[in-house]
């Protein structure tokens, strides 16, 4: 139970949100009112909702969550904590309205103005909690392919390839009919739906259409954002795709922004609602440099290229996003219905459609950007996760859906690896043998690969101290880093390889033979 009483937590938010101009003087009072209601408790009459202590917000819910939970106002746990607490956060976030307002205001001034006004907000109202993002591992690993930003996901749980699939066909009779719908604005959320009292919307119009902008609540990366249809409708990948990501990165030009692919297993966690990812963050992919120059008949004026990258991506640049898009077009609809046998490569199985792309478009100065991931979602009996997809023998670090996030060179790794990576580095330092070791015997081979490299930490010559700890701590990252690597590298249809190389070729001379 916390020091602090509900009457000083209650003032101490109340000065939180003055501290983080989420509310004004004027407005003390009210939020002070509203939040008394949520709690269901009443100030002695000499309340003031002013002086309250400057405290991290972390704390100050922590004190009113304690309380709530000691007076059975409300359940224990984690779920019923962040249903309560994002509801006493609501009575301190302005109204869509105000913010929709004063985002378009800046936004005259200037688009990184606004954007970073709408950051803010989302942060200061915790809609992103920021202290558990905090939690979260990160690193850069450099590989031949440039420093893969390397994660390790404490805030959100993991999905499994199967169940994101089965969501496709699941029965929509929930309000709100998913994460992404307009109508979470204000959802006081329940037990199996988080609370939304603090998301607030950004309203868009992209190929004349309605599309809205929010930040993701788990911030993989800066200003990691969302960009949602104003309708519930499946993920599609067409050149109006690449129409609205061009047009984004017009409206944003301090933003990078993508697709998940429209399909399982090479899509993201959600393919029932279409939407995009964008941030303003350069990742590995986007400084990878072109491999080999290409060209597209009739569309000279857009420079193309293959890019020196683990999976198969076509870059395109050029000054005008119809063109831009107009090609993106032509090379999705040819590679929709393309199959090469000697790369593994079918187009359909059963009349079950395998092929699509993963865009991401970003300005590269004043050019627009396109950048096309070739992706295949095949399963097999050996493969039947899918034969583009992370192998078994990879899946100890990362068996999840390879989406947008990953493509761009930027790992999201599950929680458990975090134990498992520190129990690892104890075993090793003791010579334990993992593969006696129920919890860990799944990085057993993998752990003998490191060994074969780094013979000091063999068994028979380790030395179990504090350096050693710490040296090992950076190789188990690298290695963990080459893995992903090769998760992607298991991901492009197009290995380095001269049969890959001749047949991504091939697939470039086709484009141009229709």
């Amino acid at each position: 139970m916390s020091a602090l009483t509900p009457i000083q937590a209650v003032r101490s938010l109340v000065a939180y949100g003055l501290r983080t101009e989420l509310i004004e003087k004027d407005d003390a009072v009210f939020t002070a009112n509203m939040l008394f209601d949520v709690l269901g408790i009443e100030p002695d009459s000499e309340f003031t909702p002013f002086g309250g202590e400057d405290l991290p917000l972390e704390d100050i819910l922590a004190a009113l969550l304690d309380d709530a939970v000691a007076r059975g106002h409300i359940e224990d746990g984690i779920a019923s904590r962040d249903l309560f607490d994002t509801k006493l956060m609501g009575c301190l976030t302005p109204r869509p309205s105000e913010v929709v307002r004063t985002f378009k205001a800046l936004y005259q001034e200037s688009p990184k103005q606004a954007t970073d006004y709408f950051y803010k907000v989302s942060r200061d109202s915790d809609y992103i909690r920021t202290y558990r993002i905090k939690k979260d591992r990160k690193w850069v690993t450099k590989t031949r392919y440039g420093e893969l930003d390397i994660t390790i996901n404490l805030s959100k749980p993991e999905k499994d390839p199967r169940a994101i699939a089965a969501a496709l066909t699941k029965k929509q009779n929930a309000y709100p009919r998913c994460l992404l719908c307009p109508e979470n604005v204000g959802y006081a959320g329940r037990l199996d739906h988080p609370a939304r009292q603090t998301i607030r919307l950004i309203p868009l119009t992209l190929d004349g259409e309605d599309w809205f902008m929010q930040y993701s609540p788990y911030v993989y990366y800066n200003e990691h954002c969302i960009v949602l249809s104003g309708e519930h409708i499946p993920m599609k990948i067409d050149i109006h795709t690449f129409k609205r990501l061009l047009e984004f990165v017009t409206l944003f030009p301090h933003y990078t922004v993508g697709s998940n692919a429209d399909l399982p297993i090479v899509g993201g966690s959600i393919l029932t609602h279409e939407h995009f990812q964008g941030g303003n963050y350069t990742f590995a992919m986007a400084k990878a440099k072109i491999r080999e120059s290409i060209a597209f008949d009739g569309f000279e004026d857009i420079k193309a290229g293959i890019v020196d990258w683990p999976m198969s991506v076509i870059r395109l640049d050029g000054k005008d996003p119809e063109r831009i898009a107009a090609l993106a077009g032509k090379i999705l609809d040819v590679w929709r219905g393309y199959s090469d046998s000697s790369c593994g490569i079918f187009a359909e199985t059963e009349g079950t459609p395998h092929n699509t792309i993963t865009p991401i478009a970003r300005m590269n100065g004043s050019d627009f950007e396109l950048d096309l991931v070739l992706r295949n979602n095949l399963t097999t009996e050996e493969h039947p996760l899918g034969v583009f997809h992370p192998h078994a023998e990879l899946h100890h670090i990362k068996k999840e859906n390879i989406g947008l996030i990953e493509v761009m060179g930027l790992a999201v790794l599950p929680a458990r690896l975090l134990q498992e990576m520190e129990a690892l580095r104890k075993a090793v330092l003791e010579g334990k043998e993992i593969a006696e070791i129920e919890s860990l015997a799944s990085h057993a081979a993998w752990v003998s690969e490191i060994l074969e490299k780094y013979p000091e930490f063999a068994p028979e010559n380790v030395k179990n101290t504090p350096e050693a700890d710490k040296a090992l701590e950076k190789i188990i990252e690298d290695e963990i880093g080459f893995v992903f690597a090769k998760v992607l590298e298991h991901c492009g249809v197009y290995k380095e390889t001269e049969e890959g190389k001749a047949g991504f070729d091939k697939f470039i001379v086709t484009v141009n033979a229709q």
